[in-house]
C-alpha cells in the first residue's frame, strides 16, 4: 500500500501503487488530479510509468491514502460524484463487444511502430529525405545503445533527424528523459522544430531556473533544452549532480565540434569546460568532483557539420566521448577498425544528398559582387575614408613599434566599421572619444598613473577579437548587447599613448574625426552604398521578392532599418540581432515569413549573432551589406538560405564592396577567387569548405597588410591561401578521413520500394478516425463537424470533456475547435490528432480510464464466417 512508503523514496512500482490507490478510493484520473492539484495528464503519465512523481507529490499521495478510507461508492465530501471501482471479480463476458474493441484499438494505436516501422514519419509534419531515413532507420534505431556522431554537411536537417529518432524511440517506450545541449543561439530553433514538426514539447532551461529549484527534477524535467555554457556553469551543473536527479536516457550535443579539447606541443591536453561537461554526461571515468556525476546517459548523439577542423586530436576527442573506455587513447582510436567506426559515424556531403527521384537536394548558388564608388568632395565619404585611414595607419605603426597589441586590436574595430557604414564608424569614434576623455581625467586627477595605464594595455592584449575568434553561434549576449559589442567596448580602451600629452593629442584627432563622420552622415546624398542597395530593391528581377540583409554590426542594422523605413518600407522591415532573446527573434522571423497580404515583411535585416540557428529557406535572395572577415561567418550566412527545404533554384547572394578602398580590394579578391574556383570545379564545394581553408588564418592580418603595404600585396598573399588545389585537397583529405559516405544514391531503388510498402502499413488517418468515432460516444463525448475534415469534441454529460481541457488549452483558442485526423497543409491548420499528440493521448487515457475495468470482464464475439 502507498501509506506504508511514508518517509521513503518513491518505489519502483509506483504506477501500480497509484492505480491501486485510485481504485480503492473510487476516483477517476481526473478526480485524483484535482485532489492533488496536478493535471490529468500528469496522473496519466504516472500510471503509465512515463513520469516518476516528485517527492512532494508522493508525500501528497501518502497523505491522501492515510486520510481517505476507501468507500464502496457514493460521493466525495464536496458532493462530487465518484465512480466506484469496477475491478472484475469474474471474467463473465458481459461487457458489450464495442467497448473491448475500442480499448484494444487504443492500445494498438499506441504501438503504431509495430504496424509501420517508420511510424514517426507518419505522425510528424515532415516527409523524411533519403539521407535522413538512412541515418535514422538504418544506422541509429537498430542500436540498443546509441553512441553516434552525425556529421552531415551544414543544412542537412540534423535537428530533424534527431527529432525523428526521439519520436520513434518514444513510440517504442525506449526513451523517456531527453536532454538537448546546444549553443545559446540555437536553443530557440531546437524548441520550435521539436514542437512544430514532431509535437514534442521541450522546455528551455536558463541559469535563473536553477536559483531556487532544481529544473532537472519533477514532472516537467523529462524533455529539456539548455545552452552548453549555461549547463557548464557551476550553479546549473551542481543541480544536475543532486542525488534525486534521474539519469537522462538520451543526451544530444549540437555543434559538437565546439566541445573542444586539444593537445599542445608539450603533449598537455587542454580541455574547455564544454568538453568536461560532455565527459561527465558521456560517462568518462576519473573526473574530479567539479564534474563528477553518479550517472551517465545511455544514449549519446553528437551533431556537427565540421567534426575535423584540420587538427587530429580534437577529432579524436569527439570519438572518445562515444566510447570512453574503448577509445581511451589516440592510439586506440587509430587502431579502431573501420567496420566498427561505421556503427558510430555517418557523414554525407551536400553533393551526395538527393531527393527520392535522384535530383540534387541543394540548389545552385549564384554569388555576385556589386561595386560602388565613395562620394567625393568636401565632407564626402572619400574624405572620411582617407582621414580615418591616416589615423589607423599612424596608430597601427606606433603600436607595432611599442608592441601594443591592444591598440592594434582597437584599430581593427575602426577598420571593420569603416567598411560597414558611416553611422557605425561615427558611433565607434564617439565611444573612443568618451574612453579617451575618461582616461585623461583619471590621469589628471591622479586616479591612474601612466605605469598603471601601461599595465592595463598589457591586460587588454589578451582580449580576443570576437569577430575573429568566434563564429556567430558562439557569441554570448549579455544585458541586451551582442557578444561582439561587449568585446569591442573593451578593445576601444587600447591606446599607444606614452604620456598625457599623447592622450590629449589623440583625443583631439578623434574629435575631428567625429565631427567629419557626423557631417558626412548628415549630408544629403552622401550614401553611395545605400544607393547600391536601393538599386537591388527596385530591380525588376527582385522587386517582389523577400530579401535578407546581413551586417556584422548592430549600429549598421539600426541605420539600415531607419533608412529603409524612410524609403517607404515602413511596417515591411523585420529585424533580428543578438540582443534579442529567442522568442523575440522567432516573432520577427514569423513577421518576415508571412506574405505581404497577411501583413508580413518584405525585408529582414539581421546581424550574424542573430542569424545563426534561424532557418530562412523560404527566402532565396540575400545581400551581404558588409563582408565578414571571418570566412566561417560568411559560410554560416549562406547556410541560412542554402539548406534543406529551399525550393528556389538558384539562391542569389549579392555582396556590396567598394573596390577603390584597400579593404574593398582585399574582399573583392577573396570573393572573385571563390567564384573562379567554383566555375573551375563546376561545384559549390568551395563555399562549404571556406571555413576549413582559413582555419587559423585571419583576414584581419591581410587588412593590416593592405593598410600599411598596400592592397596588391595583401591580395597576392590571399590568393596563395585560396587555390583550386587546396579546395580539392580538403575534399580528398575528408574522404580519406570520413569515407565516401555515398550510400544515398545507390539505395534509392530500395527506399522507393520501402515507401511504397509503407502506404499499406499506415494507420493515419483512417484507423485514428475510426477509433475516435467509435470511442467518443462511449465516454459521453460527441463529435461536432466533419470527421474527415475539421471537427470539435463536445461533452454530452457534464465534465466528460474536462480531462482533455489541459491538452486543448495548450493550443491557441482558434484551433481548439478545429480538430483533424489529417496532417494539416500548413501551421495554421487545426489540431492534428494522432498517437503521441497530447489531445489524442488525453482522449485515449479517458477511454482507458472510463472503460478499462469493464473491458476486463470480457465480451463475446461471433465469427461471422462460421456456419455453426
Amino acid at each position: 500500500m502507498i501509506e506504508r512508503t511514508a518517509g521513503k523514496e518513491v518505489p519502483q512500482d509506483y504506477p501500480q501503487r497509484i492505480k491501486r490507490l485510485r481504485a480503492d478510493l473510487g476516483l477517476t484520473q481526473a478526480r485524483l488530479a484535482a485532489e492533488l492539484g496536478v493535471s490529468f495528464a500528469t496522473v496519466n503519465r504516472w500510471e503509465n510509468g512515463q513520469v516518476k512523481p516528485s517527492r512532494l507529490s508522493w508525500a501528497q499521495l501518502v497523505k491522501l491514502a492515510s486520510d481517505r478510507a476507501p468507500t464502496p461508492g457514493g460521493s466525495d465530501a464536496d458532493g462530487a460524484e465518484r465512480h466506484a471501482p469496477e475491478a472484475p471479480d469474474l471474467l463473465d463476458f458481459t461487457t458489450p463487444p464495442e467497448i473491448v474493441v475500442v480499448l484494444a484499438e487504443g492500445q494498438r494505436l499506441s504501438f503504431g511502430h509495430l504496424a509501420n516501422p517508420a511510424f514517426a514519419a507518419e505522425t510528424s509534419k515532415i516527409d523524411p529525405l533519403p539521407h535522413q531515413r538512412i541515418a535514422v532507420y538504418e544506422h541509429m534505431l537498430p542500436q540498443d545503445r546509441l553512441r553516434f556522431l552525425l556529421a552531415d554537411d551544414a543544412g542537412a536537417g540534423k535537428t530533424i533527424m534527431a527529432g525523428l529518432y526521439i519520436r520513434e524511440m518514444k513510440s517504442r517506450r525506449l526513451l523517456r528523459r531527453v536532454l538537448v545541449v546546444a549553443p545559446a543561439g540555437l536553443i530557440g530553433n531546437w524548441r520550435r522544430e521539436l514542437s512544430n514538426l514532431f509535437g514534442l514539447p521541450f522546455r528551455i532551461i536558463t541559469g535563473a531556473d536553477a536559483r531556487t529549484e532544481n529544473p532537472f527534477t519533477g514532472e516537467h524535467s523529462d524533455q529539456l533544452i539548455v545552452s552548453v555554457d549555461t549547463l557548464a556553469g557551476a550553479r546549473v551543473f551542481a543541480r544536475l549532480q543532486e542525488p534525486d536527479v534521474e539519469p537522462y536516457d538520451l543526451v544530444i550535443f549540437d555543434e559538437a565540434h565546439k566541445l573542444s579539447a586539444d593537445r599542445g606541443a608539450d603533449l598537455r591536453v587542454r580541455k574547455t569546460d564544454r568538453y568536461r561537461l560532455a565527459e561527465a554526461l558521456a560517462g568518462v571515468p576519473g573526473l574530479d568532483d567539479r564534474w563528477r556525476l553518479n550517472w551517465s546517459a545511455h544514449h549519446l548523439l553528437l551533431l556537427t557539420a565540421t567534426p575535423h577542423m584540420g587538427k587530429d586530436y580534437p577529432y579524436y576527442a569527439l570519438w572518445r566521448l562515444l566510447e570512453p573506455e574503448v577509445l581511451a587513447t589516440p592510439e586506440a582510436f587509430a587502431e579502431y577498425p573501420a567496420d566498427l567506426r561505421v556503427k558510430h559515424f555517418i557523414r554525407r556531403t551536400k553533393e551526395e544528398m538527393v531527393r527520392l527521384d535522384g535530383t540534387p537536394l541543394y540548389p545552385k548558388r549564384i554569388s555576385d559582387t556589386l561595386g560602388y564608388e565613395l562620394t567625393r568632395g568636401e565632407f564626402s565619404e572619400q574624405q572620411l575614408y582617407d582621414e580615418t585611414t591616416e589615423y589607423l595607419r599612424y596608430v597601427y605603426n606606433r603600436a607595432k613599434l611599442l608592441n601594443r597589441t591592444a591598440a592594434r586590436l582597437a584599430m581593427s574595430v575602426f577598420q571593420r566599421r569603416l567598411a560597414s557604414s558611416t553611422y557605425a564608424l561615427l558611433r565607434s569614434f564617439e565611444r573612443r572619444f568618451d574612453k579617451l576623455d575618461k582616461l585623461i581625467a583619471d590621469v589628471q586627477e591622479g586616479r591612474i598613473t601612466m605605469e598603471q595605464l601601461l599595465t592595463l594595455q598589457q591586460r587588454l592584449a589578451d582580449e580576443a577579437d570576437a569577430f575573429d575568434a568566434q563564429t556567430a553561434d558562439e557569441e554570448v549576449p549579455a544585458e541586451g548587447l551582442e557578444g561582439n559589442e561587449i568585446c569591442e567596448d573593451r578593445l576601444l580602451q587600447g591606446v599607444v599613448a606614452a604620456s598625457l600629452a599623447d592622450l590629449l593629442a589623440e583625443k583631439e584627432q578623434v574629435r575631428r574625426l567625429v565631427d567629419l563622420a557626423k557631417a558626412v552622415y548628415e549630408k544629403p546624398g552622401a550614401e553611395s552604398k545605400f544607393d547600391r542597395l536601393r538599386g537591388v530593391l527596385t530591380d525588376p528581377r527582385w522587386s517582389d521578392e523577400k530579401l535578407i540583409i546581413f551586417t556584422e554590426h548592430r549600429d549598421t542594422l539600426d541605420y539600415l532599418v531607419r533608412r529603409l523605413e524612410g524609403m517607404g518600407y515602413s511596417g515591411q522591415v523585420a529585424q533580428i540581432h543578438g540582443g534579442m532573446d529567442y522568442q523575440e527573434r522567432e516573432e520577427q522571423v514569423e513577421r518576415f515569413r508571412r506574405s505581404h497580404h497577411e501583413g508580413g515583411c518584405r525585408i529582414l535585416v539581421a546581424t550574424d549573432a542573430a542569424g545563426e540557428g534561424i532557418n530562412l529557406q523560404f527566402c532565396w535572395l540575400m545581400v551581404n551589406w558588409d563582408i565578414p572577415w571571418n570566412p566561417a561567418r560568411l559560410e554560416q550566412r549562406m547556410g541560412r538560405i542554402h539548406r534543406y527545404g529551399q525550393q528556389h533554384d538558384p539562391v542569389v547572394i549579392l555582396n556590396l564592396v567598394a573596390p577603390s578602398t584597400r579593404e574593398g580590394r582585399v574582399l573583392k579578391t577573396l570573393l572573385d577567387k571563390l567564384e573562379a574556383i567554383r566555375r573551375e570545379l563546376k561545384s559549390d564545394k568551395v563555399y562549404d569548405v571556406i571555413g576549413r581553408l582559413f582555419q587559423g588564418v585571419s583576414i584581419t592580418q591581410y587588412m593590416e597588410i593592405a593598410l600599411n603595404e598596400g592592397p596588391d600585396v595583401a591580395g597576392r598573399q590571399l590568393e596563395g591561401v585560396l587555390t583550386r588545389e587546396q579546395v580539392e585537397a580538403v575534399t580528398i583529405r575528408e574522404k580519406k578521413l570520413y569515407g565516401t559516405g555515398g550510400d544515398v544514391a545507390k539505395n534509392l531503388p530500395r527506399l522507393r520500394e520501402d515507401l511504397e510498402q509503407e502506404t499499406y502499413w499506415r494507420l493515419l488517418p483512417g484507423y485514428v478516425r475510426q477509433f475516435i468515432e467509435k470511442a467518443a460516444p462511449l465516454v459521453d463525448i460527441a463529435i461536432e463537424g466533419d470527421p474527415d475534415g475539421e471537427f470539435a469534441l463536445r461533452p454530452t454529460k457534464t465534465g466528460a470533456l474536462d480531462p482533455l481541457l489541459p491538452a486543448l488549452e495548450a493550443y491557441p483558442p482558434g484551433q481548439r475547435d478545429r480538430l483533424t485526423v489529417t496532417r494539416p497543409a500548413d501551421k495554421n491548420g487545426g489540431v492534428w490528432l494522432h498517437p503521441g499528440e497530447p489531445v489524442f493521448e488525453a482522449f485515449r487515457a479517458v477511454v482507458e480510464d472510463r472503460l478499462g475495468s469493464k473491458a476486463l470482464r470480457g465480451a463475446i464475439f461471433i465469427d461471422p464466417t462460421t456456419s455453426r
